[in-house]
């Protein structure tokens, strides 16, 4: 299964979910992440953030959705509409949901509270994706149906 994470500039959060879930996946499963309106580079302070983590961030860049390397079985958005940003609505067959995420990179502050600003996005997506690659996938990946409203529940309430 392929998983999309999709944002505007595919700079912080669509590439923290991406290192993030495929440091986590199972086999079998890979995501990959992508803009409507890529900003053309990944924000240092998510390198650096995945870095501490110990995620790899070997092929972490800023990429348009017009040029995939896979078909998605899974788009999740990850723009956060409370912060007045409008989620690129992917179109094809792949099973959508929506995970409100603010963008770090529109933090302000300290180094230390930009830096919060990053760590609180990665928390969220990192427990988001712990909770998604928990539920029985091989007995639900065909079940479109709950699988979309396992993610949406995932959206909503993990954090």
């Amino acid at each position: 299964m392929n998983v999309l994470f999709l944002c505007t500039g595919n700079s912080c959060r669509s590439i923290l979910a991406e290192a993030t879930f495929n440091h986590l996946a199972p086999t079998g499963w890979r995501a990959m992440s992508a803009g409507s309106r890529p900003a053309g580079y990944v924000h240092p302070r998510s390198l650096a953030l995945l870095a501490r983590e110990g995620i790899a961030t070997g092929g972490c860049r800023s990429k348009s959705w017009d040029n995939l390397p896979l078909t998605p079985d899974i788009v999740i958005t990850v723009c956060s509409s409370a912060a007045g940003e409008t989620c690129p609505a992917y179109l094809g067959t792949a099973l959508r949901a929506h995970w409100d995420v603010d963008d770090p990179a529109k933090a302000t502050g300290t180094d230390a509270e930009i830096d919060a600003a990053f760590a609180k996005a990665y928390r969220i997506l990192r427990a988001r994706i712990e909770a998604f690659l928990t539920l029985p996938l091989e007995s639900i990946q065909d079940d479109r149906v709950r699988l979309k409203a396992e993610l949406d529940r995932i959206g909503d309430r993990v954090s």
